[in-house]
């Protein structure tokens, strides 16, 4: 299970969401707002910002590749900035 990050637990209270666990099992995190379920967001089996910022205080990968990684995620996914969509809160809970 994927256990959701304090990067992801401050991001979601400036946006006004409550996150958990998902219960979709090829996703790692559903967004609730006002009670209502409104996304399913992150692939499983793949990483995220605040996991790469993990991995490289551990050592286990070069320092930089979190910021490399976000780079470019941004500039793969161009519909991340129609609010209220999936795309949309994946890349503000988790880029």
């Amino acid at each position: 299970m994927y256990r959701i990050k304090e990067y992801t637990k401050k991001q979601a209270k400036k946006l006004g969401v409550t996150v958990k666990p998902s219960k979709n099992k090829g996703k790692k995190i559903d967004v609730f707002k006002k009670g209502l379920k409104v996304a399913s967001i992150g692939a499983k089996g793949y990483k995220d910002y605040p996991t790469y910022l993990e991995l490289e205080k551990k050592g286990k990968i070069p320092k930089g590749t979190a910021n490399h990684k976000r780079k470019n995620y941004k500039k793969r996914h161009i519909y991340r900035n129609r609010v209220g969509t999936p795309a949309y809160y994946a890349d503000k809970l988790l880029w």
